[in-house]
């Protein structure tokens, strides 16, 4: 008995520590709807982006659907990109769209 407690609990350890990391937020499309300016991310992406092993098409396809639109757009607020609205240009760029459709947000 001993030794399959032992053996179970060995199991869960190794489970644990073979975990997948955490996916990181949802890119926020503003619900699809149709924008006459951007608002910031207000996280950066993570793995669910960043790991092709992870990558969801419904969500990257909402990325690039939003970019492709609206990527030309000025933001609501009239300030600059932040590192996260940079991050997720990026990764746009990365998933192999038109760099030209989020330049001002990357330079």
């Amino acid at each position: 008995m001993r030794a399959l407690v032992t053996l179970l609990c060995g199991a869960t350890v190794l489970t644990a520590c073979s975990s997948p990391p955490e996916p990181g937020p949802v890119f926020d499309n503003e619900n699809g709807t149709e924008l006459t300016c951007l608002t910031h991310q207000p996280q950066p992406p993570g793995p669910r982006y960043t790991d092709e092993s992870m990558r969801s098409t419904g969500e990257t396809l909402a990325l690039l659907r939003y970019y492709t639109a609206h990527g030309r757009k000025p933001f609501c607020d009239g300030k600059t990109p932040t590192d996260a609205d940079k991050q997720w240009a990026q990764v746009y760029v990365t998933l192999g769209a038109d760099r030209a459709n989020v330049t001002a947000l990357l330079d």
